[in-house]
């Protein structure tokens, strides 16, 4: 408890000491200067005089007889003790704050103790604040460290939420709990030097670390790949790319069906057709929202053909197909981008022809609706 004591006593504000010592001298010495005027005493004596009288001690020592001289030393006296008050008052407020500070660091570092596994997120700005809604979402333990206590407004803290206000870049805090615990380290602040810095004070105490760092720029990708970054995530770059997809979203079909792997090639037939490109199937498991997406991106005829050559010249793929097909009851879906609306219609109707359309453009759960259906 002594050493707390002393360590909190040496982190008292510069200010605040300053002011205390500058005003303690200014009254020193306006006590000698007014005892040696005043009181007619000589430098030793008026040195001993406004040391007692500022103490409030009072031996008795040198009386003041005349009115100037009982005005001087009652304001020296009231002078001696309204300082003293201030300093202590100074002292003890601030030696308060920070035991304070130091109680709810010590049940922070508790709390963190007590997590079986966690996130630290770095940075509760535009980024930072949708990462930290996500892993709220999927109850994960999460260390936030942001310096700016405004934007923390809100947050309340519990046993999967630990908010530490201070500057990652700061200490070795950061480091010495990016530890085996750690699951990943996210890096969100907009800074690219701060973000270069925290990865790089992680990765210097701890090799194994996950690190995902945000870019604000592409061409410091390279420098945060060097640092020590495993990931790295430009979200200006991404919402680039949102911007396209949303534009194109008109000419993107989605379009629900059943049928079985041996009608694969005279769809994709269909598709190819009327210059459409199939973009990704997905394929959904009975009553369960979230698909099984698997990425084609192609338009070529010639994809189809390889792919229908090469299940006929591979019967253990086919029936690895064949069983995937089974278990989604011949039901997927097919996001499809074309030319335009015309030749989706178009599409559609010679596709209604040769397989069954189980709906255009559902929402996961409006297919999820009617794969429950197919649950024996």
């Amino acid at each position: 408890m002594k050493r707390i004591t002393v360590k909190l006593l040496k982190t008292l504000p510069t200010k605040y000491v300053t002011n205390g010592i500058i005003l303690i001298l200014a009254l020193f010495i306006y006590g000698i200067v007014g005892s040696y005027l005043i009181m007619g005493l000589n430098l030793i004596d008026s040195i001993y005089y406004a040391v007692i009288t500022m103490a409030t001690v009072g031996y008795g020592d040198f009386t003041p007889h005349t009115g100037i001289q009982k005005i001087f030393a009652t304001t020296l006296a009231l002078g001696g003790v309204a300082l003293l008050a201030y300093v202590f008052n100074i002292i003890l407020t601030n030696f308060q704050e920070k035991m304070s500070e130091y109680s709810k660091g010590a049940m922070k570092m508790r709390a963190i103790e007590n997590m079986d596994d966690y996130y630290i997120l770095c940075g509760y700005g535009r980024v930072g604040k949708v990462v930290f809604e996500e892993l709220t979402k999927r109850n994960q333990n999460i260390i936030l460290f942001e310096k700016d206590e405004e934007i923390l407004e809100g947050i309340e803290e519990n046993d999967s939420v630990v908010v530490i206000n201070k500057d990652a870049t700061e200490d070795d805090l950061i480091s010495k709990l990016a530890g085996e615990k750690c699951r990943s380290v996210i890096i969100s602040t907009g800074d690219d030097v701060t973000n270069l810095f925290i990865v790089l004070t992680i990765r210097e105490s701890n090799p194994d670390a996950w690190i995902v760092s945000r870019a604000s720029k592409e061409e410091n990708y390279s420098r945060l790949r060097k640092a020590g970054a495993d990931k790295i995530v430009s979200p200006e770059l991404i919402g680039g790319k949102d911007l396209y997809y949303e534009s194109t979203r008109p000419h993107i079909l989605k379009i629900t069906v059943r049928h079985t792997v041996d009608e694969i090639y005279d769809e994709f037939k269909i598709i190819s057709k009327y210059g459409c490109t199939l973009e990704n199937i997905q394929y959904h498991l009975p009553g369960i929202e979230t698909p099984l997406t698997r990425k084609i991106n192609t338009m070529d005829i010639k994809d189809g053909k390889q792919f229908r050559d090469y299940l006929e010249k591979n019967v253990e793929q086919k029936e690895a197909i064949e069983n995937l097909y089974s278990l989604v009851n011949n039901t997927h879906s097919h996001i499809i981008s074309g030319p335009d609306r015309a030749t989706f219609i178009k599409l559609v109707d010679e596709l209604k022809k040769h397989e069954e359309i189980l709906g255009i453009n559902l929402s996961k759960k409006e297919v999820a609706e009617i794969t429950k259906k197919n649950i024996k």
